[in-house]
């Protein structure tokens, strides 16, 4: 959801009305959300799909730019579709409702195949789907958070930079290396920034409360509580802001509306750009500015080494399908090897299988990336955002408080006491 954006999903729309896959009613129906090329990839797996199941059609629904409502319109009008993208912070509310199917019922009958998913899946990622003592999906891509950097800037400040997530820069070496990667000119302007967020800021400042030791919420699924007033965190979140409120490092929110981070890191204006592996096909092969990536730097109560969020989408069955079994086939094909080698090869996503991530297809599709690790060890070292289903109404309180810190109308201590117990009480209601 976050990564995505309504121009993508109708440019998209053409592109799936085009394929063919039918628009009988026996078909098999799949909703999700990708910009075009990634729209690309989901009808390669569709093809694949069916050379090995002829008799099962698939017709693709696009979603637009709120995939939870739109989902719950079509269920609510019978119209369901029989697979659905599942996004870690909406699909709990989904769930919740009775929309999703559990699949250990189907896991069950299958437990040789169950046993061989689990061992060539990540933990972390399998379990973010888990909830309230069911599977609503199976994983199908990683994306997380991390630093895409200039290597050609780098070089001209002296700077290298680390290549494993067990390898972080500490808050002070961060700061040390956006300080000299920033430069102004004589008047004071600002020409190029040490750091630049393309990301969600809010979301960020907790990843960098998260490397300060701190959870954002206990537990991550289904969550009792937020700790947004423990002190490790309020630090890491303040870390963040002061970036570019008090270090003037990075463009201040207020700053981005007339430039997007992306732009000014295509440009050879920020030197760093937080963000996902949903942009490395906007950064790479462009040979005036040659990338890389790093990780995320850990604070004086974080670490050992560092952390990104689990930034994973999956796939679910509706409940009230009535092709639970092709569904499922889809589901486990798309989930599966030959599935997760197309991601793999496409460049565009992260598998969510060892065996797939360590593919010949993946490095040869990042042969830009020196520090591959930062890729193939990212779903080891995520860490689930709050999976619950009272998420729309907890994150509208998140971005209103965060984004004060973020615009330096308040510390991230003075906030932590109040909004800490708003939330919990959101959390703690039926």
């Amino acid at each position: 959801m976050r990564r995505r954006t309504l121009l993508g999903s109708v440019l998209a729309a053409p592109l799936l009305a085009a394929t063919g896959c039918g628009s009988a009613d026996d078909a098999l129906t799949f909703f999700f959300q990708a910009r075009p090329e990634e729209a690309r990839v989901r009808l390669k797996i569709i093809d694949e799909f069916q050379k090995r199941h002829p008799d099962i059609r698939i017709r693709t629904i696009m979603s637009g730019p709120d995939p939870l409502q739109q989902m719950l319109t079509y269920c609510a009008g019978g119209k369901c579709p029989d697979v659905m993208m599942a996004w870690e912070l909406l699909y709990a509310g989904l769930a919740d409702r009775g929309v999703l199917l559990d699949l250990r019922t189907l896991l069950d009958r299958e437990p040789e195949y169950a046993a061989a998913l689990r061992a060539d899946s990540y933990p972390t990622l399998y379990d973010t789907f888990t909830y309230a003592g069911g599977q609503y999906a199976l994983p199908e891509q990683w994306s997380g958070v991390f630093l895409y950097y200039n290597r050609k800037l780098f070089a001209e400040a002296g700077l290298s930079a680390p290549a494993r997530w067990c390898e972080a820069w500490s808050f002070a070496e961060f700061l040390d290396a956006a300080r000299a990667l920033t430069r102004r000119d004589r008047s004071g302007r600002t020409q190029q920034w040490g750091f630049a967020d393309a990301w969600v800021p809010y979301f960020s400042a907790a990843c960098f409360g998260m490397n300060n030791g701190a959870e954002w919420f206990t537990p991550p699924v289904e969550p009792t509580m937020t700790n947004l007033n423990d002190p490790r965190f309020a630090e890491g979140f303040q870390f963040y802001a002061d970036l570019a409120i008090r270090q003037r490092v990075a463009p201040k929110i207020a700053d981005q509306q007339s430039v997007s981070a992306p732009d000014l890191f295509r440009r050879g204006r920020a030197a760093m750009a937080m963000g996902g592996h949903w942009l490395y096909s906007e950064f790479a092969g462009h040979e005036d500015v040659p990338i890389d990536v790093t990780v995320l730097p850990v604070g004086p109560h974080g670490g050992p080494g560092a952390i990104t969020d689990v930034g994973s989408t999956g796939l679910s069955i509706a409940a009230d399908s009535p092709r639970i079994e092709q569904a499922w086939e889809f589901v486990k094909f798309a989930t599966g090897p030959v599935g997760q080698a197309i991601i793999a090869a496409s460049g565009l996503f992260v598998p969510v299988l060892k065996s797939a991530m360590g593919s010949p297809g993946f490095a040869a599709v990042h042969r830009e990336i020196g520090n591959l690790r930062v890729f193939t060890e990212g779903p080891e070292n995520s860490r689930a955002l709050p999976v619950t289903p009272v998420w729309g109404k907890v994150s509208a309180l998140l971005e209103r408080g965060g984004n004060r810190v973020l615009r330096g109308a308040a510390t991230a201590n003075s906030l932590s006491d109040s909004l800490t117990a708003d939330i919990n009480t959101l959390l703690e209601s039926p």
